[in-house]
């Protein structure tokens, strides 16, 4: 009700109140609401002041088409699919390992290692040797963590494999992260294939190229290579002489490490002596204010002499075990039980009695048994929110407590939110303690799993926890159909293969025994049905989503005729539902570029991605990493063709623009920064007119208007403007700026009236201002003409449209399908209008202009004949309308022959924009409208 709720709460926010880095979140309202205020908050303090993004990539836009709300999140790495998760995951694995503040007498090791790091090339890779549990992971942690202190220019790769069978474990996924990292450092972006055998064939020549660019040594570590699936296999790069500045270091268990690497340098590491023991043990016992008599370390001196016994992690559970049981048991008691356990899974096993003893009722026995169990046979781990709705039973409370032993006791830790088992051993023990009875009871379990997941499902929930468990769970449980209906909702393969899981939904595939021509069929049918039920458009808007995911993975697979029609229809929904300039329509213009590319069509591609990259610059500004990627496509483009000097031009502006974003984001890192950001946020609030604080203001404004904050976005907005009309004058090109984006607030409040008047005093200044084929005035005649059509003014909007084909004209030449674009629209407006009589010279011009760039199967041509057959028809000339729609279902068939994989390559493109209910239909002809 507006009130503080009580007067602890009232006290707690003044005392908040003096705390300088305190942000109190003020909220009355719904609690979903009040959750969703919260959420935006912390995402944007960690987006700026932690991750260091910055706003100014706004500063120089239109927000007419809100790119930055809707468009795909493309990383420095051109067109590869980087997971932030498994990125998440390999950060937290390195930390965990290096997390004990024992050393555990490993100076010894790290002078061979750095032996290893000083040796001369050619050197094969170090092997590091010992059981399970004997410190491989903390000492190779704690030796990065020296190398990256003391040798600052030495590039440090390292992969943490965890459990047989995780997503961490698979060999192509861990290349692939690899060459990323190393693409990251090296400034290099080139394409990089995603077929897993190709990936892994070529990964040694990526080595060789990259180190060669990189001034200083490369290590790169690999924990628990055994882990890895087939990794003698997957792994055969390592047996190749290494490049010169290139040394690697892997870790094994004695006893599943292959034959083969039994040849190279060995680091083994010996059991723990006794003062190593007793140090452990004693950190251990002193955390809990326990101390050991001296007969009681006497004990444990002749306990721990075996090479089990003396092992780190038995160590560290004997000390645990000892520090729990503390002031309030029988130590002596405890010594005797752990004395009988004689290696690291037995010594677990009494870890886990003493748990289940400790709790209260066999309901909560019941309980501690159903985590471990579901935990255990899920691939990557359970987060606590899955097991409350999985045994509605479990209370928080419960959990809660739960969960403190398990993971004091090291038996269960977090990664990226998800609770697994922190050690092999762990897991062993809980499949003897609990699942005696083998695979029927794990069965059991992964059944309940299946159930979980699929139910989200069925609520259209489709989170990369439903993609990552339930086609895996279906495939250890070898339940092909189910697989196979799972691998067909297109939300599920879309999370995978966005995530860059390409191997591991391409194995799916295999194993439901689809090739890859067939599977291509399967999901464009099924996409076919999805799009029978959308309607909106945000519906829209996330089927080209999918279509272009489709496209990308059959490119990928090398499937080029098949991927050329789901990126074609990616691309006519995108600019139907969107808009012909938006950042979306770069986005699959360079993708279907990139298709013709590898198909050896250069004319074509070169024309896409020069859209492509005019779209990028109008939307971003030229100075944006997006513009550097289509400068990128090109140059490589051009490479190709043997034109090195125009491919040398754009790639050194590609590499000034890259450079500039890395030194940005990268001292946006640093104090200096956010105190200067402080301080000008301080000046904003003390009212000093300067352009750069005008400049900042409009910034804050574009935020909130893409956080969809209207109210907040409009006082930023009317703030920037008032302060450059005072500072620059009213007319300069700064004020049109913050007209134009106050106007595109006020179209999407439908405030017509306001945003045509700002949009008219926008345009006024920046045709005064600017040359007649700027982007700005460009961006500005669009959405005013835009408006005017939605307003019903069609006259106005003529002359608008009319001069968007002049500016295009100008800026491309006249044959350039921007043009044509820019045709069909005053075409379809002359329609609107019943000018059918304007509209037809447009549509042919235009047709015209697509045939000479894109050739005549080209959709687009299909497009625009359909709307000339419309006007013949309504002319009355139904022979001419009849032979244009034949020419159009003729380039809607060579779609259909694509993408079932019959059509042969001579083919420029094929797709269909809009689907024809029926052929025999009166009304078969689309309305002029539709675009």
């Amino acid at each position: 009700d507006d009130r503080v709720s009580s007067v602890s709460v009232q006290q707690l926010i003044e005392q908040i109140s003096y705390v300088n880095k305190a942000k109190i979140i003020d909220h009355v309202g719904g609690v979903e609401e009040g959750a969703h205020e919260i959420y935006s908050c912390v995402e944007k303090i960690i987006k700026q002041d932690i991750l260091g993004c910055e706003i100014t990539e706004l500063e120089g836009k239109d927000m007419g088409n809100k790119e930055d709300s809707t468009a795909p999140e493309e990383e420095i790495f051109g067109d590869v699919l980087w997971d932030t998760h498994d990125e998440q995951e390999q950060m937290e694995a390195f930390q965990q390992a290096s997390n004990s503040t024992c050393e555990l007498g490993f100076e010894k090791y790290f002078e061979r290692l750095n032996d290893l790091v000083a040796a001369p090339a050619p050197i094969p890779p170090l092997l590091v040797s010992g059981g399970p549990g004997s410190g491989k992971s903390l000492l190779l942690s704690k030796w990065i963590q020296l190398q990256q202190k003391h040798s600052p220019n030495t590039l440090i790769l390292y992969h943490f494999v965890g459990r047989p069978m995780s997503t961490s474990s698979e060999s192509a996924l861990i290349i692939k992260r690899l060459t990323l990292k190393l693409m990251q450092h090296s400034w290099l972006v080139s394409p990089l294939t995603f077929d897993p055998a190709k990936l892994l064939e070529e990964f040694p020549r990526w080595l060789e190229k990259l180190s060669a660019r990189h001034h200083g040594s490369i290590i790169i570590i690999i924990d628990s290579i055994d882990q890895i699936q087939q990794a003698e296999k997957h792994m055969k790069w390592l047996i190749d002489p290494l490049p010169v500045n290139v040394r690697v270091i892997v870790s094994v268990n004695v006893e599943t490490c292959p034959q083969a690497w039994r040849l190279w340098p060995t680091l083994h590491l010996d059991p723990l002596n006794f003062k190593d023991v007793k140090s452990l043990i004693s950190a251990e016992c002193s955390s809990a204010n326990v101390k050991l008599t001296k007969e009681q370390e006497k004990k444990l001196e002749r306990h721990c002499r075996s090479a089990t016994t003396c092992n780190a992690l038995y160590v560290t559970l004997l000390g645990k075990t000892i520090a729990c049981v503390g002031n309030t048991g029988n130590i002596d008691e405890i010594l005797q039980q752990c004395c009988q356990c004689q290696d690291t899974v037995s010594l677990y096993r009494l870890v886990l009695r003493s748990i289940q003893e400790s709790l209260q009722s066999d309901k909560e026995k019941g309980l501690l048994r159903e985590i471990l169990c579901v935990i255990g046979v899920s691939h990557n781990g359970v987060s606590e929110s899955e097991l409350m709705e999985l045994y509605p039973e479990l209370t928080f409370a419960v959990l809660a407590s739960l969960l403190h032993r398990l993971h004091k006791m090291c038996l269960l830790t977090y990664g990226c939110g998800l609770l697994k088992f922190q050690h092999l051993q762990a897991w062993e023990m809980v499949k003897l303690e609990y699942m005696e009875e083998g695979e029927n009871v794990i069965s059991a379990y992964r059944q309940k799993l299946v159930e979980y997941f699929t139910m989200q499902l069925s609520r259209d929930r489709v989170t990369w926890r439903s993609a990552d468990e339930l086609p895996w769970l279906f495939q250890q449980q070898s339940d092909k159909q189910k697989l196979h209906k799972c691998l067909l909702n297109l939300f599920v393969s879309q999370n995978l293969y966005k995530r860059g899981h390409f191997a591991e939904l391409l194995s799916y595939w295999q194993l439901v025994g689809k090739d890859k021509s067939s599977m291509a069929a399967e999901y464009f049918d099924s996409l076919k049905e999805y799009e029978k039920n959308c309607e909106g458009e945000e519906s829209m808007i996330c089927l080209a989503d999918l279509y272009e995911t489709l496209g990308r993975f059959l490119k990928d697979l090398g499937l080029l005729s098949q991927a050329v029609a789901p990126l074609q229809r990616s691309l006519e929904i995108r600019e139907t539902a969107l808009d012909p300039d938006h950042p979306r329509v770069a986005q699959s213009l360079h993708q279907l570029a990139g298709v013709y590319v590898q198909w050896k069509k250069f004319g074509n591609a070169e024309q896409l991605y020069k859209q492509a990259l005019e779209i990028s610059e109008n939307a971003y500004g030229a100075e944006h990493p997006r513009v550097a990627r289509e400068l990128d496509a090109l140059a490589t483009l051009y490479q190709k063709q043997n034109k090195y000097e125009q491919a040398e031009q754009l790639r050194k502006k590609s590499f000034k623009i890259r450079q500039r974003a890395a030194r940005q984001k990268g001292s946006l890192c640093g104090f200096a920064l956010l105190r200067q950001r402080a301080l000008q946020l301080e000046e904003l609030t003390l009212g000093k007119d300067t352009p750069d604080n005008a400049r900042t203001l409009n910034e804050l404004g574009v935020l909130y208007y893409l956080q969809n904050n209207l109210e907040t976005a409009e006082l930023f907005l009317k703030r920037s403007l008032e302060m450059r009309e005072r500072v620059l004058g009213s007319d300069h090109p700064d004020c049109a700026q913050s007209l134009n984006n106050l106007a595109a607030l006020y179209n999407e409040k439908k405030h017509y009236d306001k945003a045509e008047e700002l949009y008219e005093k926008a345009l006024d200044i920046r045709r005064r201002a600017l040359a007649p084929d700027h982007p700005s005035l460009a961006y500005t005649v669009k959405h005013l003409a835009v408006l005017y059509k939605k307003m019903g003014k069609l006259d106005k909007a003529v002359p608008l449209y009319e001069l968007a084909v002049e500016i295009r004209q100008k800026s491309f030449g006249p044959k350039h399908p921007s043009v044509a674009t820019a045709l069909v629209n005053l075409a379809v407006l002359y329609c609107q209008m019943k000018k059918q009589i304007e509209a037809l010279p447009l549509y042919e011009r235009a047709l015209k202009i697509y045939e000479d760039s894109f050739g005549h199967m080209h959709p687009r041509v299909g497009e625009t004949l359909k709307n000339l057959a419309v006007l013949s028809y309504e002319r009355g000339d139904f022979e001419k309308a009849a032979e244009l729609y034949k020419r159009a279902m003729e380039i809607k068939e060579a779609e259909t022959l694509l993408i079932s994989g019959k059509a042969t390559s001579r083919h420029s493109s094929s797709g269909d924009t809009f689907s024809l209910k029926s052929a025999l239909s009166p009304n078969v002809f689309l309305e002029h409208g539709q675009r």
